[in-house]
């Protein structure tokens, strides 16, 4: 069925954790493409879904918001030729919008995850969602600091800056939260989950539980377009 994960899809990814090199994905390739094939499907029925309580994935097809999962190593050390996961993200414009949106991470080995929030935003938007959460603490911490999101998701996770923001107090009452580089809320998803036939209502009730952060972080970046 399209809207479970095939157990050989993870099996693939399992492999190619351990083999990530050219000849062996050329001589799996029929494994790869089942698997993507597989993947796509699952994105198409979770988009039919979220549509429900998630504008952004009106008109979004699973096939368009998925990442390429070869490597771009011009400038990378790291000369490993494919990412040893598959990967796509929900937001309004698309795989590569700066807004906030819903990231689904499938990987074997136990690695899967799904995630959101907002991932370094520009400096323009950097700046306005620090501005919100400074105006909007409390509303912020009611989000991310209460039980549900504790019980799925555990603390906000992101970068920092080491020390203040430009134009903040180091005794600002948000400056815990104004130090991230980017706000993200992440779930893992063990394969024993990912594997489960209710596979698809876990990953809608995960996204549905990131709705309000994503909303509260989309704000001040609307605010910014009617400028």
């Amino acid at each position: 069925m399209a809207s479970e994960i095939d157990k050989s899809t993870l099996a693939f990814l399992a492999e190619l954790t351990q083999n990530n090199t050219r000849e062996w994905f050329n001589e799996n390739k029929p494994r790869y493409e089942k698997a993507r094939k597989n993947y796509i499907g699952f994105l198409n029925e979770l988009l039919l879904e979220m549509q429900h309580f998630e504008p952004a994935a009106r008109g979004q097809q699973g096939k368009d918001l998925v990442f390429r999962i070869y490597r771009d190593v011009r400038f990378s050390k790291d000369k490993r030729p494919y990412k040893d996961h598959f990967g796509a993200y929900v937001a309004e414009g698309g795989r590569k919008s700066i807004l906030p949106g819903y990231y689904l991470h499938l990987a074997g080995d136990n690695k899967s995850f799904l995630a959101g929030g907002l991932w370094y935003p520009p400096a323009p938007e950097l700046k306005a969602v620090r501005q919100e959460i400074d105006y909007n603490l409390d509303a912020f911490k009611a989000l991310v600091e209460s039980e549900e999101f504790k019980q799925k998701f555990g603390e906000v996770e992101g970068e920092q800056l080491k020390t203040t923001p430009k134009g903040y107090d180091k005794d600002n009452p948000a400056i815990h939260y104004l130090r991230f580089k980017s706000w993200n809320a992440v779930m893992p998803l063990p394969d024993e989950t990912v594997l489960r036939p209710d596979f698809l209502q876990v990953v809608l009730e995960g996204f549905q539980a990131l709705k309000p952060l994503n909303d509260f972080l989309t704000h001040p970046l609307k605010d910014m377009g009617e400028e």
